[in-house]
């Protein structure tokens, strides 16, 4: 006897950041979803200002977890949608990993190409409160691979 599947919801669903995401991206991977995700500017100007003043001054406490995970996920998607493409992947863990500069995909293993630091960093380089170069030289950046480094020039991607 054949048996047919129950039909497929295809209502938009909603992401862990809020952001609404159409039938047609849902069948591709994680990271299809935050590269097509777009970033709403006014959700990320309040996310980073939430930050502002932790990052302007070491000595405030630093906000709540997920008031600091919004800020990077919002700005790290931004950059994805900036620089759309698959040859870089910027990894602030625990909270995103995203895949840009345009040329050839990486889909499986250890990417040839990764920038990875802590969150602080992370929205300190994406407000341009931080050199890229300088995050470099002080340890609290890695850049591996000979493109790694393209990242750099579509900072800053929020001014506070």
């Amino acid at each position: 006897m054949l048996t047919t599947a129950p039909p497929r919801n295809l209502a938009p669903r909603t992401i862990t950041a809020g952001h609404r995401i159409s039938a047609s991206v849902r069948g591709g991977s994680l990271a299809d979803v935050a590269r097509q995700a777009k970033v709403d500017p006014g959700e990320l100007r309040a996310a980073v200002a939430a930050v502002g003043e932790w990052l302007r001054d070491e000595s405030v406490e630093k906000p709540e977890r997920a008031v600091v995970a919004a800020a990077v996920r919002a700005t790290a998607r931004t950059l994805a949608g900036d620089a759309p493409g698959g040859s870089v992947e910027v990894r602030v863990p625990p909270f995103v990993a995203v895949q840009c500069i345009e040329g050839p995909r990486h889909t499986r293993g250890t990417p040839p190409n990764v920038v990875e630091t802590d969150a602080r960093t992370w929205l300190l380089l994406a407000t341009g409160l931080l050199a890229f170069d300088a995050a470099l030289e002080a340890g609290v950046l890695t850049a591996s691979g000979s493109r790694a480094g393209e990242v750099a020039r579509w900072l800053p991607i929020a001014q506070i």
